[in-house]
């Protein structure tokens, strides 16, 4: 899977740190009964909301690993409309679609 240059140094430059999030990550995932892919399209919308690039690609390639369609993470995006905004939704969109195109090219 994709991970940006700027994580892969965080990752080489603080270990422990990375070691400590990511433990932290799945002590949340493990917690409650959602199936993974819930969880990634929830932490799709969270990400759109945070208005954060990284965050919704990401999720969005988690999505699609954990087996939520194409169709499902649209619909996940045009949720975000009436709560964060038509600019915010353009924006996640156009992110979502960049990572949508490069996984139709892949398979």
């Amino acid at each position: 899977m994709y991970l940006p240059k700027t994580y892969e140094n965080f990752s080489e430059k603080f270990p422990e740190v990375l070691k400590h999030y990511q433990e932290l990550g799945k002590s949340c995932r493990e917690a409650g009964p959602l199936e993974d892919k819930y969880q990634d399209l929830v932490k799709l919308g969270i990400a759109i909301g945070a208005n954060s690039r990284g965050a919704v690609m990401s999720s969005v390639r988690k999505a699609l690993v954990s087996g939520a369609t194409q169709e499902e993470i649209t619909q996940a995006v045009l949720l975000s409309l009436t709560t964060t905004g038509f600019p915010n939704m353009i924006a996640a969109l156009g992110w979502v679609n960049e990572v949508l195109e490069k996984h139709l090219k892949e398979k």
